[in-house]
């Protein structure tokens, strides 16, 4: 009765438009009226905590690093780099847009800036070389949502604030899938390639145009190295990883490069502010829900409807994986993750599950869901980008979002491919 009562008043208030984040708070209102406790100020009170968190500071300086970033010129710098490096074979800029999706990740956190950084710098010479203008736009939105999965991936962060799991270790544990996401898309490109017959190859490898490229575009490219060697060593923890961050691109935009301008600052950070309030209290809201659901005891009624497949690991990460796909296609990737982490994070732990494992499988089935319509945030962002219709790019994306999935359930079967290698970067 009471898993009803919640699913009832959480989809039936998304169903009527009630944004995401009240819908929460409608559910965790009906929760505790099934309960028999209903109090405004605990849910005040719990609204208050949910937010009161060290941690999630990380979210708005990641925010303000990736918006700084774009501005002083360090994604352009990255995707010269790239260009310089892989421009020259055939289909060249797709292996650009790859390269410099994985680098722009591992700086941004955000699917959502990555595409739209690579997007607006890439589409236009695409178009210009000859590429299939959707089938390239759902490249770049297939390595946009790599930022969700590596390093400082602000998805993790909430993720590890909900599961109060340590956000290092999920990062670190990030890493190699998040390289194998991008070497999938890579192989994926190269099929696509070769049937392309209008691609133009671009200009021949000159290594003193790679050296210039690398000169100027050192200070971009040594900032991931910075968050991710900093957490790696204990330099700092992944919030004061992202305040380095914001004085870096703030240093280097201004200092270094000149193309960062104090008058724009203030703009930067009210979009920044803008975009992490809408998040903060996304946040807020599910760990009230979050809250109701473990004194409504609804984590051990979930157990007992996957007690059939609790003996097997493998089938059990399946089931919840086509699970969260199925949820992934109708809610964004943050909604769906303050909704279900402490609905099944109790029923991995019981089930021997390595919770560091799940909570990243977790996380790149929810990136996946980004590609998916009708919702397909990462999808919409680059259809507006290119300017191009949005059925048009969903036809491009299908051979990238077929790979990730494909990459996806292969981690299901193999554990080991990411645990091994988390325990390396640990």
């Amino acid at each position: 009765m009471t898993i009803a009562v919640f699913l009832i008043a959480l989809l039936g208030a998304m169903a009527l438009g009630v944004p995401i984040a009240f819908s929460l708070l409608a559910c965790g209102v009906a929760l505790m009226v099934q309960l028999g406790t209903f109090d405004t100020q605990i849910l005040a009170q719990n609204l208050l905590e949910g937010v009161n968190n060290y941690p999630l500071m990380a979210v708005p300086f990641f925010m303000l690093a990736g918006e700084l970033m774009n501005a002083g010129g360090l994604s352009r710098r990255i995707v010269t780099v790239a260009e310089a490096l892989v421009g020259h074979v055939r289909g060249g800029l797709g292996y650009v847009a790859i390269l410099a999706c994985l680098i722009v990740a591992s700086i941004s956190g955000s699917a959502v800036a990555d595409t739209a950084a690579v997007a607006a710098l890439l589409i236009p010479m695409m178009r210009n070389s000859g590429y299939n203008v959707p089938r390239a736009a759902g490249l770049i939105a297939s390595g946009g949502i790599i930022a969700p999965v590596v390093p400082p991936s602000i998805p993790i962060v909430v993720f590890g604030v909900a599961s109060q799991l340590s956000i290092t270790k999920l990062f670190m544990a990030g890493i190699f899938p998040g390289i194998m996401m991008a070497l999938t898309l890579a192989f994926t490109w190269w099929l696509c390639a070769k049937k392309e017959q209008n691609i133009t190859a671009g200009r021949k490898f000159d290594a003193r145009v790679l050296g210039r490229a690398l000169i100027d575009g050192i200070w971009a490219l040594v900032l991931p190295g910075v968050i991710i060697g900093g957490m790696k060593f204990g330099v700092f923890t992944p919030t004061e990883a992202a305040v380095v961050a914001v004085v870096y691109a703030l240093v280097v935009g201004i200092f270094v490069y000149g193309e960062l301008k104090l008058r724009s600052i203030p703009h930067l950070m009210l979009v920044a502010a803008k975009t992490s309030s809408t998040v903060m209290f996304l946040v807020a809201a599910a760990l009230v829900s979050a809250w109701l659901i473990t004194i409504a005891d609804i984590p051990a009624q979930t157990t007992a409807l996957l007690e059939p497949f609790m003996g097997n690991k493998t089938l059990l990460m399946f089931v919840i994986m086509v699970l969260v796909v199925v949820v992934g296609t109708a809610l964004d990737l943050m909604p769906t993750v303050l909704i279900l982490t402490p609905i099944l994070m109790p029923v991995v732990k019981q089930a021997g599950i390595d919770p560091y494992y799940f909570g990243v499988m977790f996380i790149m089935n929810n990136a996946i869901g980004l590609l998916t319509p009708p919702v397909g945030t990462v999808l919409n962002v680059v259809a507006g980008v290119a300017k191009t219709k949005l059925d048009d790019v969903i036809k491009g994306v299908w051979p990238f979002l077929l790979a990730q999935t494909v990459l996806l359930f292969l981690f299901v079967l193999f554990p080991q491919l990411i645990t091994v290698p988390a325990s390396w970067f640990r």
